[in-house]
C-alpha cells in the first residue's frame, strides 16, 4: 500500500506533473512559503516584495510567453507554476498574478513588438513592476461600462487619460498602493474628432525612479483587508495625464500619426469581447490557486482528524476515538476530499486546452478559444466556492486548534474569500457559462445582458451536448452499459451516476431555454421581468454542467489505470464524488421522477458507506497531493499531541 500514493500523485499531476516535483524538491523549500512569524502589514508587503523578486530567478513567467516575445511557450507550465504557489503564501500567488499573469499578460496579448521589446524584460526580471488597471468604484463586472477615458490629441500625438467621474476611479488595484511603477489601464478610448472605439488598454506610467506619483496621477491606498496582507491593493485617478500614443497597446485598435482609428475586427463588441477572451489565463490560475489552497485545508484536517482523539466507544476500554472514526467526521471531509480530485483532474484538463489554444498557430479557432473562456469561467465559480466552503468546514473540524493562527486555516480561510468574486464574480462566470452552453460555443460572447441572453437561448437545441465533450466515446460507451434504475446497486455504476448528470444538465438547459425564448417573443419590459425569474435557472444550469465536466474529468482518469489497488482506489474516490453530487441535488432527482425514493435512500446509504470504507485510506488520499510539510506549516495540526 505504501506505493498507492506516489502512483495516485502521478495521475494528479497530470501532464506538467515534472513542473510540480521540481517545486516540491525546490532547494529553498521556504522560497514559496508563507512568513515564518506573524507581520505587521507594511512588513508583510517587504516580504512578499521580497519574495516576487526571488521568482524572477525561476522560470515562472518566461514560460508563460511565446517564444517571440523571448519565452519558451510552455503556457501550461507556466500556469501549473503559478497554481503550485497556492500550496504557500497566497499574498505572494496574487502579488505574482498581477505582474506577471494580468500586467504582464496585458503586454503580451495586447501589445505589439514594439511593446514586446520595451516592457516585456522589465516585467519577467521585476525591474518594471505594474498594475493592471480595470475595476472602477462604479463598475467592477460591467466592463464594457467603465468611465476612465483615454483620448488621443491630435496636436501632442499624446494619449490624455482622465478619471472624469468619482465613479471612474481605479479600485482595489493591487500593486498599486505600494510598488506598481506603470499600470495597464483599462479606459474608453476616443479619437480626436471624438468618436468612441471602446475600451481598450494603455501603459500609463504612475510613478517615477524615486517612488513618487507622476504627474496628475493620484494614488490612494485601500489599507487592511480581509485577507492577502501581503498584497498592496490601492486606487488610481487620472488628471489628464498625457503618455505617448504609443503607449495604447493596439494589437485589437490602434490610431495612427494623422488620428485614424483602425482594428483587424470591425465589430466593436467583438472586439471587446476578443480582448478580455485574451487574458483568460488569469481565471484559470486563480481556479488553480484556489484548488491548491483547498487541498492544504484538507491536509491539515485530515491529518489532524487522524490523530486527535474524542471520547471512547462503549465497552471498548479507555482509549478514545480518533476524530475520523466518526462517521459524521468522514462525512465532512471524504466527499471534500473526491470533489478536489474531481476539480484538479478537470483543472488540468483546462491548463492543456488553455495551452493548446494560446499556443496554436496563426490563432486558435474562435469556436474553441469561446469554449476555454466558458470552461474557465465554470471551473473558476466552482472551484473558488469549494475552497470557501471547504477550508470553513476544515477549519470547524479541528476545533479551536483550527482557530489558531499558527495553524494557518483561518489565514487560509481569509486569503481565499476574494477568490470568489475577483477575475470575475461567480454569479457572473455561471452567466457566461450557460450562455456558452446555450449558443454551442459557436457565437461571440456579445454581453450578459439581457438582451443577448434571451436572443441567444431563442436558437438553441440540447442534441448536442453529449457530443461536445472530449471524452464522448468513453461517456457513451459507459452509459451504454448502465444497469435499469431498479437494480439494487444501480447508483454505484458509473453509466448510472452519468446519465443522472447528463440527464439534470440537460433538462436543465432546456428548460431555461424556453423560458427566454418566451422573453424573445414578449414586449422588452416583460422580457426583462421573465429573465430576471430565470436566473436562479440560469445558474443551475451552469452548475449542473460543471459538475458533470468534473465527473468525465475523473472517469477518464479512472480508464486510464491499469487494474489494481490504484484503479480501485480511485474508481471509489469517483463514485464518492458521484453520489455525493447526487446526494446534494437529491431534491431534484425527486421532484423530475429520476430517482425513486428508494433509490434516493440508497445514495445516501452509498455515500455513507464509501465513506466508511475510503476512511481507512483518508491519509494516503491527501499524502497523493504531495504537499511538503515545510509549505503546511501548522505543527499544531499535523503533529500527534505529546510528540516531539
Amino acid at each position: 500500500m505504501d506505493d498507492l500514493a506516489p502512483a495516485l500523485t502521478r495521475i494528479l499531476d497530470g501532464r506538467w506533473g515534472e513542473v510540480r516535483r521540481r517545486l516540491r524538491e525546490h532547494e529553498d523549500p521556504m522560497r514559496f512559503a508563507p512568513p515564518p512569524e506573524r507581520l505587521s502589514m507594511e512588513e508583510h508587503r517587504a516580504f512578499t516584495t521580497a519574495q516576487l523578486l526571488s521568482l524572477t530567478g525561476e522560470d515562472f513567467a518566461s514560460a508563460g510567453l511565446a517564444t517571440g516575445m523571448g519565452g519558451s511557450a510552455d503556457f501550461g507550465a507556466s500556469v501549473t507554476a503559478f497554481e503550485m504557489l497556492g500550496h504557500g503564501d497566497l499574498s505572494l500567488l496574487v502579488k505574482a498574478g498581477v505582474q506577471f499573469g494580468l500586467f504582464g499578460g496585458a503586454i503580451a496579448n495586447l501589445g505589439t513588438e514594439r511593446h514586446h521589446t520595451a516592457y516585456l524584460p522589465g516585467m519577467v526580471d521585476g525591474s518594471l513592476l505594474g498594475c493592471f488597471a480595470m475595476t472602477e468604484t462604479g463598475h467592477g463586472s460591467n466592463v464594457q461600462h467603465l468611465e476612465t477615458t483615454a483620448t488621443h490629441d491630435l496636436g501632442t500625438d499624446e494619449i490624455v487619460v482622465r478619471s472624469p467621474t468619482p465613479g471612474s476611479q481605479k479600485n482595489y488595484i493591487g500593486n498599486a498602493a505600494r510598488d506598481g511603477r506603470m499600470a495597464a489601464v483599462f479606459a474608453q478610448l476616443v479619437s480626436a474628432d471624438g468618436e468612441g472605439h471602446g475600451v481598450h488598454c494603455v501603459l500609463v506610467p504612475i510613478r517615477d525612479g524615486q517612488g513618487h506619483p507622476m504627474p496628475g496621477v493620484t494614488i490612494g491606498d485601500n489599507g487592511a483587508k480581509g485577507g492577502l496582507p501581503g498584497v498592496d491593493n490601492g486606487t488610481l485617478e487620472f488628471d489628464e495625464v498625457r503618455v505617448p500614443r504609443a503607449n495604447l497597446l493596439g494589437r485589437y485598435g490602434d490610431i495612427d500619426a494623422g488620428g485614424t482609428y483602425s482594428s483587424p475586427i470591425d465589430d466593436a463588441s467583438r472586439r471587446f469581447f476578443t480582448m478580455l477572451g485574451t487574458l483568460v489565463r488569469g481565471r484559470i490560475s486563480v481556479a488553480g490557486g484556489a484548488g491548491a489552497a483547498t487541498r492544504s485545508a484538507l491536509t491539515l484536517a485530515t491529518r489532524y482528524a487522524l490523530h486527535r482523539r474524542q471520547f471512547a466507544a462503549p465497552g471498548d476500554g479507555e482509549e478514545e476515538l480518533t476524530l475520523m472514526s466518526y462517521r459524521a467526521h468522514q462525512r465532512k471531509l471524504l466527499p471534500a476530499i473526491a470533489r478536489s480530485y474531481a476539480l484538479m483532474l478537470a483543472q488540468n484538463d483546462l491548463v492543456e486546452m488553455m495551452h493548446e489554444v494560446a499556443g496554436h498557430e496563426g490563432g486558435a479557432p474562435e469556436e474553441h478559444q469561446r469554449e476555454l473562456e466558458a470552461r474557465a469561467a465554470g471551473i473558476k465559480a466552482v472551484a473558488t466556492r469549494h475552497a470557501t466552503d471547504t477550508i470553513q468546514m476544515c477549519r470547524e473540524a479541528c476545533g479551536g486548534a483550527g482557530y489558531m493562527a499558527s495553524n494557518r486555516l483561518t489565514d487560509l480561510k481569509a486569503d481565499t474569500d476574494v477568490f470568489t468574486t475577483f477575475e470575475g464574480d461567480n454569479t457572473v462566470l455561471l452567466q457566461l457559462v450557460a450562455k456558452g452552453l446555450l449558443t454551442e460555443f459557436q457565437e461571440t460572447f456579445e454581453d450578459n445582458s439581457p438582451r443577448a441572453m434571451i436572443a441567444f437561448a431563442s436558437r438553441f437545441t440540447a442534441s448536442s451536448i453529449l457530443e461536445r465533450t472530449p471524452a464522448a466515446g468513453l461517456i457513451s460507451r459507459l452509459m451504454a452499459r448502465a444497469p435499469s434504475t431498479d437494480d439494487d446497486d444501480a447508483e454505484r455504476h458509473r453509466g448510472r451516476q452519468l446519465s443522472l448528470f447528463l440527464d439534470r444538465e440537460k433538462h436543465l438547459l432546456e428548460g431555461v431555454a424556453l423560458r427566454l425564448a418566451k422573453a424573445a417573443r414578449a414586449e422588452p419590459t416583460d422580457a426583462f421581468r421573465i429573465f430576471n425569474n430565470a436566473q436562479d435557472h440560469l445558474l443551475a444550469a451552469a452548475e449542473a454542467h460543471i459538475d458533470r465536466v468534473l465527473l468525465e474529468a475523473m472517469c477518464a482518469a479512472v480508464e486510464t489505470c491499469e487494474e489494481g489497488p490504484v484503479a480501485e482506489l480511485l474508481d471509489d474516490v469517483t463514485d464518492l464524488f458521484a453520489l455525493s453530487t447526487i446526494e446534494r441535488h437529491r431534491a431534484w432527482y425527486l421532484e423530475h421522477g429520476r430517482l425513486t425514493p428508494t433509490a434516493s435512500k440508497r445514495v445516501i446509504r452509498g455515500v455513507g458507506v464509501l465513506c466508511k470504507d475510503l476512511a481507512p485510506h483518508a491519509r494516503l488520499l491527501v499524502d497523493a497531493f504531495a504537499i511538503p510539510d515545510a509549505w503546511l506549516g501548522a505543527p499544531g495540526l499535523l503533529e500527534p499531541l505529546g510528540s516531539a
